[in-house]
Protein backbone atom coordinates (compact mmCIF):
# COMPACT_ATOMS: atom_id res chain seq x y z
CA UNK A 1 0.00 0.00 0.00
CA UNK A 2 1.54 3.44 -0.69
CA UNK A 3 2.29 5.90 2.17
CA UNK A 4 2.31 9.79 2.22
CA UNK A 5 5.16 11.51 4.57
CA UNK A 6 5.09 14.84 5.42
CA UNK A 7 8.90 16.35 6.22
CA UNK A 8 8.45 19.24 8.86
CA UNK A 9 5.08 20.22 8.40
CA UNK A 10 4.47 24.25 9.17
CA UNK A 11 0.73 24.92 8.53
CA UNK A 12 -1.70 22.71 10.77
CA UNK A 13 -4.78 22.85 8.98
CA UNK A 14 -2.83 21.55 5.90
CA UNK A 15 -1.87 18.59 8.14
CA UNK A 16 -5.14 17.53 9.28
CA UNK A 17 -5.96 17.91 5.88
CA UNK A 18 -3.83 15.27 5.15
CA UNK A 19 -4.25 13.33 8.05
CA UNK A 20 -7.87 12.99 7.23
CA UNK A 21 -6.90 11.89 3.23
CA UNK A 22 -4.95 9.56 4.76
CA UNK A 23 -7.58 8.29 6.98
CA UNK A 24 -10.22 8.06 4.07
CA UNK A 25 -8.17 6.56 1.74
CA UNK A 26 -6.78 3.84 3.96
CA UNK A 27 -3.07 4.59 4.15
CA UNK A 28 -0.37 5.55 6.57
CA UNK A 29 0.77 8.88 6.91
CA UNK A 30 4.57 9.58 8.62
CA UNK A 31 5.35 13.05 9.87
CA UNK A 32 8.63 13.99 9.53
CA UNK A 33 9.54 16.41 12.54
CA UNK A 34 9.90 18.82 14.17
CA UNK A 35 7.03 20.21 12.70
CA UNK A 36 6.69 23.78 13.30
CA UNK A 37 3.30 24.22 15.11
CA UNK A 38 2.50 22.12 18.51
CA UNK A 39 1.14 18.74 17.11
CA UNK A 40 -2.58 18.86 19.25
CA UNK A 41 -2.84 22.49 17.79
CA UNK A 42 -6.91 23.00 17.97
CA UNK A 43 -6.69 24.53 14.23
CA UNK A 44 -5.29 20.64 13.24
CA UNK A 45 -7.65 18.97 14.87
CA UNK A 46 -10.39 20.95 12.86
CA UNK A 47 -8.68 20.10 9.94
CA UNK A 48 -8.88 16.32 10.80
CA UNK A 49 -11.96 16.34 12.64
CA UNK A 50 -12.81 12.80 13.88
CA UNK A 51 -10.92 11.25 11.25
CA UNK A 52 -7.65 11.77 13.10
CA UNK A 53 -8.30 8.81 15.35
CA UNK A 54 -8.92 6.50 12.26
CA UNK A 55 -5.64 7.54 10.49
CA UNK A 56 -2.33 5.32 11.16
CA UNK A 57 -0.30 7.95 11.76
CA UNK A 58 3.55 7.43 12.86
CA UNK A 59 5.63 10.74 13.76
CA UNK A 60 9.31 10.26 13.50
CA UNK A 61 12.12 12.37 15.59
CA UNK A 62 13.69 13.42 12.25
CA UNK A 63 14.68 12.41 9.14
CA UNK A 64 17.35 9.75 9.87
CA UNK A 65 14.70 7.97 11.94
CA UNK A 66 12.06 8.14 9.51
CA UNK A 67 14.70 6.85 6.39
CA UNK A 68 15.52 4.19 8.96
CA UNK A 69 11.94 2.93 9.33
CA UNK A 70 11.90 3.09 5.17
CA UNK A 71 15.05 1.44 3.93
CA UNK A 72 13.12 -0.74 2.27
CA UNK A 73 10.60 1.43 0.45
CA UNK A 74 10.80 3.97 -2.58
CA UNK A 75 10.93 7.64 -1.60
CA UNK A 76 9.63 9.81 -3.99
CA UNK A 77 9.01 13.91 -3.71
CA UNK A 78 6.50 15.87 -4.71
CA UNK A 79 8.64 19.18 -5.46
CA UNK A 80 8.33 22.28 -7.99
CA UNK A 81 12.16 21.31 -8.80
CA UNK A 82 10.90 18.05 -10.22
CA UNK A 83 11.69 17.04 -13.70
CA UNK A 84 9.67 14.12 -14.20
CA UNK A 85 5.69 15.09 -14.36
CA UNK A 86 3.83 12.65 -11.52
CA UNK A 87 1.15 11.67 -14.30
CA UNK A 88 4.47 10.24 -16.38
CA UNK A 89 5.79 7.82 -13.36
CA UNK A 90 4.55 4.22 -12.75
CA UNK A 91 3.81 4.08 -9.24
CA UNK A 92 4.06 1.13 -7.28
CA UNK A 93 2.53 -0.29 -4.24
CA UNK A 94 4.94 0.29 -1.81
CA UNK A 95 5.96 3.87 -2.75
CA UNK A 96 6.37 6.69 -0.09
CA UNK A 97 4.61 9.90 -1.48
CA UNK A 98 7.03 12.50 0.07
CA UNK A 99 5.98 16.26 0.72
CA UNK A 100 7.76 19.27 2.20
CA UNK A 101 7.31 21.83 4.14
CA UNK A 102 5.07 24.95 2.90
CA UNK A 103 7.16 27.78 3.55
CA UNK A 104 11.13 25.96 2.45
CA UNK A 105 10.50 22.75 0.92
CA UNK A 106 13.17 20.27 1.62
CA UNK A 107 16.65 20.58 2.03
CA UNK A 108 19.37 19.70 -0.46
CA UNK A 109 20.28 16.58 1.40
CA UNK A 110 16.62 14.61 1.56
CA UNK A 111 16.54 16.03 -2.54
CA UNK A 112 19.61 14.10 -3.14
CA UNK A 113 18.42 10.84 -0.56
CA UNK A 114 14.72 10.41 -2.70
CA UNK A 115 14.45 8.02 -5.40
CA UNK A 116 12.63 10.15 -7.62
CA UNK A 117 11.87 14.05 -7.71
CA UNK A 118 8.17 14.19 -8.90
CA UNK A 119 6.28 17.40 -10.29
CA UNK A 120 2.61 18.61 -10.51
CA UNK A 121 2.81 20.69 -13.71
CA UNK A 122 0.77 24.00 -13.31
CA UNK A 123 0.82 27.31 -15.27
CA UNK A 124 3.82 28.92 -15.98
CA UNK A 125 4.56 32.40 -13.07
CA UNK A 126 3.07 30.71 -10.52
CA UNK A 127 4.68 29.11 -7.41
CA UNK A 128 3.05 26.39 -5.74
CA UNK A 129 -0.23 24.12 -5.09
CA UNK A 130 -1.10 23.94 -1.54
CA UNK A 131 0.31 20.61 -0.26
CA UNK A 132 -3.08 19.38 0.80
CA UNK A 133 -4.22 19.43 -2.79
CA UNK A 134 -1.23 17.88 -3.87
CA UNK A 135 -1.02 15.31 -1.96
CA UNK A 136 -4.62 14.44 -2.80
CA UNK A 137 -3.63 14.87 -6.63
CA UNK A 138 -0.44 12.73 -6.04
CA UNK A 139 -2.30 10.15 -4.01
CA UNK A 140 -5.27 9.81 -6.37
CA UNK A 141 -3.05 8.80 -9.41
CA UNK A 142 -0.52 6.53 -7.28
CA UNK A 143 -3.57 4.72 -6.20
CA UNK A 144 -5.18 4.64 -9.75
CA UNK A 145 -2.31 3.27 -11.01
CA UNK A 146 -1.49 0.33 -8.30
CA UNK A 147 -5.02 -0.71 -7.79
CA UNK A 148 -5.38 0.24 -4.44
CA UNK A 149 -8.24 2.30 -4.13
CA UNK A 150 -9.91 1.19 -0.42
CA UNK A 151 -12.96 -1.16 -0.87
CA UNK A 152 -15.99 1.16 -0.11
CA UNK A 153 -17.58 -1.66 1.59
CA UNK A 154 -14.70 -2.88 3.86
CA UNK A 155 -14.53 -1.12 7.47
CA UNK A 156 -11.04 -0.48 9.05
Amino acid sequence: MPQLALYQPDIPQNAGAILRLAACMGVDLSVIEPAGFVWSDARMKRAGLDYIAKAHLTRHAGWDAFRAAHADRRLLLFTTAGTTAYTDFAFAPGDVLLFGRESAGVPGAVHDAVDARLLIPMRAGLRSLNVAQCAAMALGETLRQTQCFPDPGEAD
